[in-house]
């Protein structure tokens, strides 16, 4: 456990780390003073003594607005952590009710998650909880442990990640693969067989250095190489370039069966086996026991189970396990 310096904590009037969330969230000191039910004057002088302790403008005039600079954005997700964490010390806990609920959840995702995901997930939000929104980010996955660290993502989906000591995880799906291409410009007859695979020209999704991106290791494994001509961070782009080109598009079998028919594309399966690491869905253990990160992870199961989408459920956490979800 981190030591608490008490003495400087003593000397710190906390009242302004409540001042600097409500400037953050209003971006105004007129709005952030109302908000707090005091004058204006007394909401200026909080923001001068913050800009003296902190040794940092923080805000900065711009037109109607206050701005906020590189150390206020830095402290705002800290900042609103440590005052929910207080509130929930002093009130024994909140209720979160999704339907009156006003917050915003922060969902990092792989290109393959974001495709099968967002549709079914947004509806389902609008229908629960209409106070709530998505932000949804395709994440570089080195980024995904510290987001979640420090509060600015409150979970991750995708098909990769490294157990570690502060993090749960959960398996939601295992993947598999399967070729898309455009009938009017390749003719297979039937299935496209190993041979007509490999000696087809081909278009991958990277987001990382080379052209045969998330397959890559795959691929090594099964001791084949493919003729890649397109790579693209996107599936839909990959797609897209099936379409127009004598070439196959080698996609996960969920992403081919849903988004393939809306370009005219021929699904085939994939003629030779490859392994894929399953899709997991991602969480802090400081979040375990928060009610509201625990019905966002039930909402993303949800929407994976009533699309179809589900597996073998399995939860990995260390040293807590999730609690039993609570119903909706």
């Amino acid at each position: 456990m981190t030591t608490i310096d008490h003495f400087n904590l003593r000397s710190f009037d906390l009242n302004l780390l409540v001042a600097f969330d409500a400037l953050i969230s209003e971006g105004s000191v007129t709005k952030a003073a109302k908000r707090l039910k005091i004058q204006q004057p007394a909401m200026s002088h909080s923001l001068s003594t913050l800009r003296v302790l902190l040794q940092d403008e923080l805000f900065i005039r711009v037109g109607q607005v206050m701005q906020p600079t590189a150390k206020a954005r830095s402290l705002a997700v800290p900042v609103r952590k440590a005052l929910k964490q207080a509130q929930l010390a002093l009130t024994g806990g909140d209720i979160f009710d999704p339907a009156t609920e006003e917050r915003t959840f922060r969902i990092a995702m792989s290109p393959e998650v974001e495709l099968l995901l967002i549709p079914d997930l947004t509806a389902r939000l609008r229908l629960l909880a209409p106070g709530i929104r998505l932000l949804a980010r395709v994440f570089p996955y080195e980024a995904m442990d510290p987001s979640l660290d420090d509060g600015s993502i409150d979970v991750a989906v995708g098909c990769t990640h490294t157990q570690t000591s502060r993090k749960s995880f959960e398996t939601l799906y295992r993947t598999e693969f399967a070729c898309c291409y455009n009938p009017d410009l390749l003719d297979f007859s039937g299935s496209v067989g190993l041979e007509a695979y490999l000696a087809a020209e081909h278009a991958t999704i990277s987001q990382n250095e080379t052209l045969q991106g998330c397959i890559k290791e795959a691929l090594e494994i099964a001791g084949i190489e493919l003729n890649v001509v397109t790579a693209a961070p996107g599936y839909m782009s990959v797609l897209s370039a099936a379409k127009g080109s004598p070439l196959i598009a080698t996609v996960p079998s969920r992403i081919a069966e849903r988004y393939a028919p809306l370009l005219g594309l021929k699904v085939s399966p994939l003629p030779v086996s490859l392994t894929f690491p399953p899709v997991n869905m991602v969480w802090a253990n400081h979040a375990d026991g928060d009610p509201a990160n625990a019905w966002l992870r039930r909402q993303i199961r949800e929407s994976f189970s009533s699309s179809g989408i589900s597996g073998e459920t399995k939860v990995f956490a260390s040293p807590v396990s999730e609690p039993d979800m609570e119903p909706a």
